[in-house]
């Protein structure tokens, strides 16, 4: 399989990728946790794990993710706090509730919300 590579300031190094990654989710699809009661909305894709070995340490063994696998950055909620998580592609599944998501930062990074999705404003995409 050819690979790549690219720098994850989150990482602190150099992280090597498969050249292809299919992700199940997009930028602005609206995700719920598998087990951990938090929803939230994409706003970055990292296509294999590309964070601190600390957090991935930090995991718990017994339900610490792949690394091998898409891992998605969200702006969250859940019935106490918003807040941005960092969440693998096996821990998420398409939110049934449908609705928006209320974190201080989505008007930052998204117009509008439409069929259950967010739209990345213009002025972020190229």
């Amino acid at each position: 399989m050819a690979r790549t590579q690219f720098f994850s300031a989150a990482a602190g190094r150099t992280i090597d990728v498969p050249q292809r990654a299919v992700a199940r989710f997009g930028i602005g699809d609206v995700v719920r946790h598998r087990i951990f009661d938090f929803r939230g909305v994409i706003f970055d894709i990292d296509p294999v794990f590309a964070n601190s070995e600390e957090w991935y340490e930090s995991i718990p063994k017994h339900i610490r993710p792949k690394r091998e696998q898409p891992y998605y950055h969200l702006l969250a909620e859940n019935e106490e706090s918003s807040y941005v998580a960092y969440v693998s592609q096996q821990n998420l599944l398409a939110d049934a509730e449908g609705g928006p998501v209320d974190h201080p930062s989505v008007a930052e990074l998204f117009s509008d919300f439409e069929n259950g999705r967010y739209r990345m404003r213009r002025s972020l995409t190229h």
